[in-house]
């Protein structure tokens, strides 16, 4: 998500100044059609092995997700009817429990379960508080399949955020009957039961359906259309904040990208005719991020366009408002803030962070990957840069504390974007271009499809560079005020 406002504001002095691979088998269809015996598994849980992980509570948002449960693989169908606002769904979860448990408990929106099963027999499935629970024990490393049907209209949760720039999380009706989403750091259970935290990703298999002259869009790579409805898969595992679904009357436009990705843009005609030059920059923006950061992560990408005044890094399909601010004042901002969200491909999704304590991993990378291209492209001075930098780190420290140390009712804010900028600055600065864009692609290459945190990163940092910049990590990341410059020898 790219951080607008109040950095917005403190981005224009710098302005002024100068300034495929084949898809693993997933969802129905890639289960055996064998007769089940007693000797023989009724379904072979390997081919999920990518979407396993290693949940942990998160200590910033604790009522979400959970960590007695490791969600394998997603399968979601969905029908999708504009005229009642009705949004009929099917989820069936591949689930590997952690912890032997009397029932199992996902995050959840309150819509109307029509029945559910576990492992094919009927079980009671109900839903309080945000919490689908379907009362049936499960046994710590014992997968079972999960499969609730439900309906209802789609509702949205509160951003934990004083941001002038998002709105509520989750599923969100437009006026004309359309759908769209926007989850970070949580809101994928209000169109599915989820476990809704960045520790457990999982593969994706979503269908949906919708009427006729309506185009469905949701993450992962473009699996194919019959009729109505329309098809993605997503191979590499997937954080459920980063899921999305888009549903509305759109046009559709494709490309190629480096290395010949195939690329799709979904907009509406009329209203987003003005950011089609931005969307067709994407081979370019992808081509200048693969240069510093080494191959796209991903065998498609994309972008859908919403009714929305934010950006997204949604994996595969990002999703991008169309009320982002693009005056003259704030040149091509919308084209820049794309180039942010596609930087998260590599920083964010490929490798995503254990949990929203270390938000600042993804950020802080996007948002220097992003001025990196500004001053690269405006042909800006390093001072002005690091004049910069350092004013809007102490502005930012000064009003929402260090950037390693998150208020869970401030999330996203400026000093989890600019201030890791910073250190990653400095850290360029010591080592140079050539150590420093190596550091950068070993550890995104190195570290893909993985959820990592503020120790693992330190470790790398110091075993790729043979140097310790323990101290200076910590000391960005933690300190009240913006540090001075510390000499790693």
């Amino acid at each position: 998500m790219r951080y607008r406002v109040p950095l917005a504001m403190l981005l224009a002095p710098l302005l002024v100044a100068g300034c495929t691979a084949e898809p693993v088998a997933s969802g129905a269809d890639a289960s055996p059609t064998t007769t089940p015996s007693p000797t023989a598994p009724a379904v072979d849980y390997t081919i999920w092995q990518a979407g396993r992980s290693n949940p942990i509570a998160d200590p910033i948002y604790p009522a979400r997700g959970t960590d007695a449960l490791d969600v394998l693989h997603y399968g979601l169908e969905f029908d999708w009817a504009p005229a009642t606002k009705t949004l009929t769904g099917t989820a069936t979860l591949r689930l590997r429990p952690t912890k032997d448990a009397a029932a199992l408990v996902l995050d959840f929106m309150p819509y109307q379960v029509d029945g559910a099963t576990l492992d094919g027999s009927t079980v009671t499935a109900t839903v309080a508080k945000e919490k689908l629970t379907v009362a049936a024990p499960v046994v710590t490393d014992k997968p079972v399949t999960l499969v609730v049907k439900y309906h209802g209209t789609p509702k949205t949760t509160p951003m934990p955020s004083h941001r002038k720039d998002v709105e509520d999380l989750g599923l969100t009706i437009t006026k004309e009957g359309g759908l769209w989403t926007m989850q970070e750091p949580f809101g994928a259970f209000t169109w599915y039961p989820a476990n809704d935290q960045t520790s457990d990703e999982a593969l994706y298999d979503i269908q949906v359906t919708v009427p006729t002259g309506w185009s469905a869009i949701a993450s992962g790579t473009p699996a194919g259309q019959s009729g109505n409805t329309f098809t993605y898969r997503s191979a590499d595992p997937v954080a459920t904040y980063l899921t999305t679904l888009a549903v509305g009357k759109y046009q559709k436009l494709t490309a190629k990208g480096p290395r010949g990705v195939p690329l799709t843009y979904w907009y509406r005609k009329g209203a987003d005719d003005k950011l089609l030059p931005y969307l067709k920059r994407s081979p370019e923006y992808l081509a200048w991020l693969e240069k510093k950061f080494g191959p796209y992560p991903f065998p498609s990408g994309g972008v859908v366009v919403v009714d929305s005044g934010s950006g997204m890094e949604t994996q595969q399909m990002i999703t991008m408002g169309r009320k982002i601010e693009n005056t003259k004042a704030r040149r091509d901002r919308w084209g820049t803030d794309l180039l942010h969200e596609y930087a998260h491909q590599w920083f964010g999704d490929s490798v995503t962070p254990t949990t929203w304590t270390d938000l600042w991993l993804n950020e802080g990378w996007a948002n220097y990957a992003q001025d990196l291209h500004v001053q690269e492209t405006q042909q800006l001075s390093d001072a002005s840069l690091d004049r910069y930098l350092r004013d809007a780190d102490a502005a930012l420290r000064k009003k929402l504390g260090p950037p390693g140390k998150p208020n869970p009712k401030n999330f996203a804010e400026g000093n989890v974007y600019v201030c890791p900028e910073a250190m990653l600055h400095e850290i360029h600065n010591q080592l140079g271009d050539k150590k420093f864009f190596a550091l950068a692609r070993a550890w995104v290459q190195e570290q893909r499809n993985t959820q990592q945190d503020r120790a693992s990163f330190i470790a790398f940092v110091n075993k790729q560079t043979g140097r310790d910049f323990t101290k200076l990590i910590n000391t960005w990341l933690d300190s009240k005020t913006t540090p001075k410059s510390i000499t790693v020898r």
